[in-house]
């Protein structure tokens, strides 16, 4: 027999009652373990209570239901893994991403972790210097850090009540019933009714397949990235340091007192094998920029091998009348299940935060008996969310293409003159000024 899930709102309404049966999941945190519960409920019959199911443990699923949990909906987070996906390196938040954090008050610890970060600097293959940029000149409310996935993950799972997310828990098939509540089977066999579905399940979501989304476009180029660890404590100023080269780029910045995050990104007419090997990697990696400054090649040499990765990059493009709507019915998306972008701008991860907020609050406000009804609310949430993700997933698609430029003539022009001359960085900033809108009617229950 299927197994409904049901997620009530705070209270819990005692119209209905509950047989309840609980799996105890273990998460590692930087600081202590913590136990994440799941409760599966069987519905006696009569009118359900509001419910919501997140598919996808990600920055995006987990603020979305930190945001809902300030707001006093309980939701429950399904994550494929087996625990949390805490591998990988760093992640660039600026203001709107910090905006978006300090509203759903995990702000302030996660500052205490990582370094402000000043500026940034822009070199050749050389090492020469072409500019340099402060960010407070440029804007004094901007705020940059480098965040490791691994601890933001920790800091928002550590937000949710003990209810909340559901390990192993891969979907296989999504199936809307005639009365619009969703039917979710998982690879174990095991199905889940919700009242509201939340695809969160990144770049390959099954979510955003099974609502009509193509699969993300490959843009031409690849990815290496690495997280470097100076136990005796990093020696660069806290700054963006960029190195153009002709079809290559590349990039690192202080993420701690002891850790700095790198990238290259490089020009690739083909996704080319899946690589794995930590060894080969950073052979690969330091072969492309092996002529590049020593500090380049030495902080390759100490990135620690599970935190090192090669990754196409991807974006999705919305475009107006084309591609399918944020929600259908009462299913929607947030972050890169909806509008995977290319890093260029720093964005992906600030716009899936800046969606968990907006379809919090939208949702809260329709869950509780406000004027719009749920599928209303995700409506909206679809057209305010688009002007600002379509937009900048152009944005950044773009600017990659301008800096993975290979010919000689065109790198020469951008290396004297538009570098050094022609960029302004406060324009560049821009799409940095999100007003992140306080969870209305907030608790803490």
């Amino acid at each position: 027999m299927a197994t409904s899930l049901l997620l009530p709102i705070y209270p819990q309404s005692p119209r209905r009652s509950l047989a309840r049966s609980y799996r105890w999941y273990p998460v590692r945190t930087g600081s202590k373990p913590v136990s994440l519960t799941v409760t599966k409920a069987q519905t006696s019959g009569g009118d359900g209570e509001e419910s919501v199911v997140i598919v996808g443990a990600g920055i995006g699923g987990l603020a979305t239901a930190v945001s809902l949990h300030r707001l006093g909906v309980r939701s429950v987070v399904l994550e494929q893994a087996e625990s949390l996906r805490t591998g990988g390196t760093s992640l660039t938040l600026f203001k709107n991403g910090w905006r978006v954090l300090d509203a759903i008050s995990v702000g302030p610890q996660l500052r205490t972790q990582f370094l402000e970060i000043e500026g940034m600097v822009v070199k050749n293959g050389d090492g020469k210097e072409l500019r340099s940029f402060t960010f407070k000149d440029e804007d004094q409310s901007q705020e940059v850090r480098a965040v490791e996935r691994r601890v933001l993950l920790e800091t928002l799972a550590n937000q949710l009540p003990p209810q909340t997310i559901r390990f192993s828990s891969k979907l296989k098939t999504i199936q809307s019933n005639a009365n619009g509540d969703t039917q979710l089977e998982l690879e174990d066999g095991s199905k889940l009714l919700a009242k509201i579905v939340i695809g969160s399940d990144g770049i390959r979501s099954k979510v955003a397949t099974w609502m009509g989304f193509s699969e993300p476009r490959y843009v031409g180029h690849c990815a290496f990235r690495g997280l470097g660890f100076y136990p005796e404590g990093q020696p660069f100023q806290n700054k963006v340091n960029y190195i153009y080269g002709r079809g290559i780029r590349a990039g690192y910045v202080p993420v701690s007192p002891t850790k700095v995050y790198w990238f290259i990104c490089f020009n690739s007419p083909s996704l080319g094998p899946k690589i794995t090997d930590p060894a080969i990697l950073k052979r690969e990696a330091k072969e492309l920029v092996s002529t590049w400054p020593k500090d380049l090649q030495d902080l390759i040499d100490l990135t620690p091998d599970e935190t090192i990765s090669r990754t196409p990059l991807v974006d999705r493009w919305l475009w107006p009348g084309v591609a399918p709507t944020a929600s259908k019915g009462r299913v929607v998306l947030v972050g890169d299940a909806w509008h995977p972008m290319t890093p260029n701008l720093g964005q992906g991860a600030c716009c899936a935060l800046e969606d968990s907020v907006v379809l919090a609050n939208k949702l809260a406000g329709a869950i509780k008996g406000g004027s719009e009804s749920v599928e209303e609310a995700m409506e909206s949430y679809g057209s305010e969310r688009w002007s600002r993700a379509f937009p900048l997933t152009v944005r950044a698609n773009l600017v990659g293409a301008l800096l993975q430029w290979d010919n000689p003539l065109v790198c020469s022009v951008r290396d004297n003159v538009v570098i050094p001359k022609l960029v302004r960085l406060g324009p560049m900033l821009e799409h940095t000024n999100f007003e992140c809108e306080p969870l209305f009617g907030s608790s803490e229950t």
